[in-house]
């Protein structure tokens, strides 16, 4: 599937991994595309969304947490 298939959100979220300098946690990527982290209700639904991109091959998730895209 191509990126540019991808829901908005989703989109948002890689492009936000893809710039950071190197693997980050749910909380940094929230601040970088946007999304209220200080609120558990907004951070939570982002989790879920980059834990189903690391399921669908899109993302790797190191086992400290963080996330960073495939090699």
């Amino acid at each position: 599937m191509e990126e540019t298939a991808l829901p908005p959100d989703y989109q948002r979220i890689l492009a936000a991994v893809r710039q950071a300098a190197g693997p980050v946690m749910a909380r940094q990527v929230g601040e970088m595309a946007g999304v209220d982290v200080s609120v558990r209700a907004e951070l939570e639904p982002l989790r879920g969304k980059l834990i189903r991109m690391v399921d669908r091959g899109r993302l790797r998730k190191l086992p400290d947490g963080r996330f960073t895209t495939r090699l």
